[in-house]
C-alpha cells in the first residue's frame, strides 16, 4: 500500500515505522522540507519525503498527524489530493484543563471533512501516546491494543483496518464518522484521569462477560431493566 503523511511529529514517525516495516511504501510530507526528509531517511528504504501536496497525492490512505487548528488549514490546501482516497486522523482537541476544545461544534475528523469534502475520513490511533505506538507491538497481558475505528466508508475503513493490524493491533468497529466526537471526548476523558488524577483508565469498564451486568453473564443474554 502506498500511505502518504501529513507531519513529521511524533505520530507520523511512530505509525510509519510501522507500516514501513509492514512493507508499505510511505511518503512523508511537511511544510519543514529539512524535517520531512530527516524522518524519512530514518524510516529507512521504504520511505521518502516531499512536501504536503506530493505526500496527498502519493497514498492510497493520507494520514493526516497534525494537531487540532492546524489540521484543517493543511488538509483544505491539498484537498484536490485528497479526491477519493482515505484521510486518517489521529488528532484529539484537547486544551488545557483537559476540556474538548470542539465544543458544541464538529469534531475534528468531521472538520477535516468539511475542509476536504471529497476526502473519506476516518477516526483512528486517537487513544494513546506516541510512545505506545512505538512499541513493537502495543500488547498489554498477552492481549494487543484495540482500535476504534469510526468512519462511513467501507473501502476506506477496510484499509485503514489494515494498517491497525499492521500496527500489531485489532480494529474495533467504532461506527460512523458522526462517532469520531465520541472518540475525541474518550481521549479527553482518559488524558484527564491519567494525567490529571493519576487513575487507571483502564479500571473504568467491566470485562466484556459483565458488560450487560452479573445477570446477563449468567443467562447468556443482556441483562435489561428489572433484572435485579
Amino acid at each position: 500500500m502506498r500511505i502518504g503523511v501529513l507531519g513529521t511529529g511524533g505520530m507520523a514517525d511512530a505509525l510509519a515505522t510501522h507500516w514501513v516495516r509492514a512493507g508499505h511504501h510511505v511518503t512523508i510530507g511537511g511544510r519543514d522540507t529539512d524535517k520531512a526528509r530527516g524522518l524519512a531517511r530514518r524510516l529507512g528504504s521504504g520511505a521518502e519525503s516531499g512536501g504536503l501536496r506530493a505526500a496527498a497525492a502519493s497514498g492510497e490512505v493520507v494520514l493526516a498527524a497534525l494537531p487540532f487548528g492546524a489540521g484543517e488549514d493543511v488538509v483544505r490546501g491539498v484537498r484536490a489530493e485528497l479526491e477519493g482516497k482515505a484521510l486518517l486522523d489521529c488528532s484529539n482537541p484537547v486544551g488545557a484543563g483537559f476540556r474538548l476544545l470542539t465544543g458544541g461544534g464538529p469534531s475534528a475528523a468531521r472538520r477535516l471533512a468539511l475542509a476536504a469534502p471529497g476526502a473519506h475520513v476516518v477516526k483512528a490511533f486517537n487513544l494513546c501516546h506516541e510512545d505506545v505506538w512505538r512499541m513493537r507491538p502495543p500488547v498489554f497481558d498477552g492481549r494487543p491494543l484495540a482500535v476504534p475505528v469510526c468512519g462511513d466508508d467501507e473501502t476506506a475503513l477496510g484499509l485503514v483496518r489494515t494498517l491497525v493490524r499492521d500496527a500489531g493491533c485489532d480494529p474495533v468497529a467504532g461506527g460512523g464518522l458522526d462517532r469520531a466526537g465520541l472518540l475525541e471526548a474518550t481521549a479527553a476523558l482518559y488524558i484527564g484521569l491519567w494525567v490529571g488524577e493519576g487513575a487507571d483508565a483502564q479500571a473504568i469498564a467491566p470485562p466484556l462477560a459483565y458488560a450487560t451486568g452479573p445477570a446477563g453473564r449468567r443467562s447468556g443474554r443482556p441483562a435489561v431493566r428489572g433484572d435485579g
